[in-house]
């Protein structure tokens, strides 16, 4: 979403892991209650140039969810549904782990362009990450493509390169699904100290090596998506004239 925004693009990002809310952290917005309009819509909260909204800017940090899941759809729903984004390009929805009620009730009740399925290279992750596949493909919502991240770690004292999950495993469920890579983020101590601090890589470091990779599967999903829907949206036109 960061990435997007360092483009040039007007994006929002709704947390939808309602039992352990974290963008208000990552974001460093900390608790935060956003305003109200008319007693129903919310209105997100802005952070480095991105709005926001999260079930963690209506709770405590140590308020546990104790919920079944048609309360925490419908939870889901208001986030959604109630929340006053004004002009966007892109509403980006971070997801929860798994195929569970979120994932249900977001493809069942929102027109959805698409999905980037973020895994790690170790069987054990890809497995899940082909059942996230399976279910957007059974749902009809295409597939963007593949993030693989904690890709490689490059170690501080001797520059070693080393694969410590796998090697290639976003590469092969990408080619078995016939969807793009998006991009292979490295296992780097910068990516979790900046998000634990509140300004993450694409903030924190612009023009650094993990921020470029950011950017890269930003520009790669934007693509992905006017791919997409090329037939629906007509693309811009260029006419070169003498005068």
């Amino acid at each position: 979403a960061l990435a997007l925004v360092a483009e040039g693009a007007k994006v929002g990002i709704l947390d939808a892991d309602i039992y352990g809310p974290s963008q208000p952290q990552m974001l460093g917005v900390g608790k935060k209650e956003p305003q109200i309009i008319d007693n129903k819509y919310m209105v997100p909260i802005e952070a480095h140039g991105v709005k926001s909204i999260s079930m963690g800017y209506l709770i405590t940090d140590k308020t546990p969810m104790v919920w079944r899941g048609p309360m925490v759809s419908s939870a889901f729903q208001q986030l959604v549904n109630q929340t006053f984004w004004g002009e966007l390009d892109y509403l980006i929805i971070d997801m929860p782990p798994g195929t569970g009620d979120i994932q249900l009730t977001l493809s069942q009740s929102v027109p959805v362009s698409g999905a980037v399925i973020v895994t790690t290279p170790q069987d054990i992750a890809l497995l899940d990450a082909k059942k996230g596949i399976e279910m957007f493909q059974k749902v009809n919502v295409p597939v963007l493509g593949i993030v693989e991240n904690m890709a490689t770690h490059i170690c501080t004292q001797c520059g070693h390169e080393e694969h410590i999950f796998g090697e290639g495993g976003g590469g092969r469920i990408a080619k078995e699904y016939k969807t793009p890579l998006l991009g292979a983020l490295p296992l780097d101590l910068s990516i979790r100290e900046d998000a634990d601090g509140g300004k993450p890589s694409v903030v924190a470091d612009p023009n650094s090596a993990i921020s470029g990779i950011y950017k890269q599967i930003a520009r790669r999903v934007g693509a992905q998506l006017w791919h997409i829907n090329k037939n629906a949206v007509a693309a811009p036109e260029i006419i070169m004239s003498d005068d």
